[in-house]
């Protein structure tokens, strides 16, 4: 599918997606089941959740990286807008895909040890993605995947291009691992726990770094992480997903000012503070079974109601109908706020595929596409 692009509309749109995998022996599970979300040129929404509630699936769905044969993509629209023109990335041939993968948009995965190849030099894995997406020649791939690494702030890359991953440090190996996604320049950068098991300074270097190259070239980010504290520092949006949901969605600092679903507030609640000494964090099952729980949703619209994936009796929602068929949706709550909810039939609370946030936490609006 190709629609005219539109200046002022989101890099990357994701509408109703649901992603599935083989159950032997039961129905299939859904690892991602109706997330939306959008992302702008020059901004950086952070999706965040616990271990297996879809972050990851959901940006490996982008670069159609679902594992097979077991996972698949049932439904949805990844909408890609490169300023020219909008696709759907799920009616791509892999041809074209390959094209896109890497050079429009790049990711960052989550472990480097196990993404880099040990048999290979690190020079010879970046020029081999440059020479992919890049029309050059050995000798200036050579001088693009040197300056990468330059970028990413590696000393003498020209001798560490000819080193392998084992002979870098964690904090230099992830640092490679930015250099190799981001030296096609891509348009979107999706960034799967980038700061993954290194230490705080570490970390602190490398989004500090991500948010410079982003400052420098306009790009969209989608940042995926656990860590709230890196969200509030770097995130112009943010998006909570659990069990495959997107639960909330919001501007950063009305996010942290105004939790609004149960499980976004139990995560805020687990931020460790220094004048706050706890025995244990609070569960999920006590912050949406406390009294008042889903009191700060009470302004829902009649015949919508806060969604939560179990019922009284604790057995699993297996519901799966659609925004356009009453059931989950995502409704504002707030101005620039979304909560996911329930809907009754024949409710008339409007509900969207996927929020557009254009919000800069600078209090810039996220730029218009350029095409180069």
């Amino acid at each position: 599918m190709t629609e005219p692009a539109r200046t002022d509309g989101p890099l990357l749109r994701i509408e109703d997606l649901r992603v599935s995998f083989a159950n032997p022996g039961g129905p299939r599970l859904f690892a991602v089941n109706g997330a939306g979300l959008s992302v702008f040129p020059g901004q950086t929404l952070a999706v965040v959740g616990e271990s297996g509630c879809g972050k990851s699936m959901t940006a490996l769905s982008v670069l159609g990286l679902v594992p097979r044969p077991n996972g698949r993509i049932d439904s949805g629209r990844i909408l890609y807008n490169d300023g020219r023109s909008v696709r759907d990335l799920r009616t791509l041939d892999e041809r074209s895909m390959r094209r896109i993968r890497g050079g429009e948009i790049a990711m960052i995965f989550q472990e480097p040890m196990t993404s880099l190849n040990p048999v290979f030099t690190i020079g010879e894995q970046i020029t081999e993605a440059v020479r992919l997406h890049q029309r050059v020649g050995r000798a200036e791939a050579l001088a693009i995947s040197g300056a990468a690494l330059r970028d990413v702030g590696i000393p003498d890359p020209e001798r560490r291009m000819r080193a392998y991953p084992h002979q870098f440090s964690g904090g230099m190996r992830q640092r490679v691992m930015i250099a190799m996604a981001l030296a096609c320049e891509p348009r979107l950068l999706l960034a799967d726990e980038p700061t993954t098991a290194l230490d705080v300074t570490i970390q602190a270097q490398i989004l500090e770094l991500l948010r410079a190259i982003q400052r420098d070239r306009g790009m969209g980010m989608i940042l995926i992480t656990h860590a709230l504290g890196v969200v509030a520092e770097n995130a112009d949006a943010v998006c909570v997903m659990y069990a495959g949901r997107v639960v909330e969605y919001a501007e950063v600092h009305e996010l942290f000012d105004h939790p609004m679903h149960p499980y976004t507030r139990g995560l805020l609640a687990c931020i460790p503070g220094v004048h706050t000494r706890r025995e244990r964090l609070t569960t999920i099952r006590e912050t949406v079974e406390a009294p008042g729980a889903f009191a700060p949703l009470a302004e829902c619209p009649d015949g919508a109601c806060p969604w939560w994936p179990h019922t009284g009796g604790g057995a699993p929602d297996d519901s799966r109908t659609g925004p356009a068929e009453g059931g989950y949706g995502l409704i504002e709550v707030r101005p620039g706020h979304w909560v996911g909810v329930r809907r009754e039939s024949g409710s008339e609370a409007r509900s969207v595929l996927a929020p557009e946030l254009r919000h800069r936490r600078d209090g810039a609006i996220a730029g218009p596409l350029s095409i180069d």
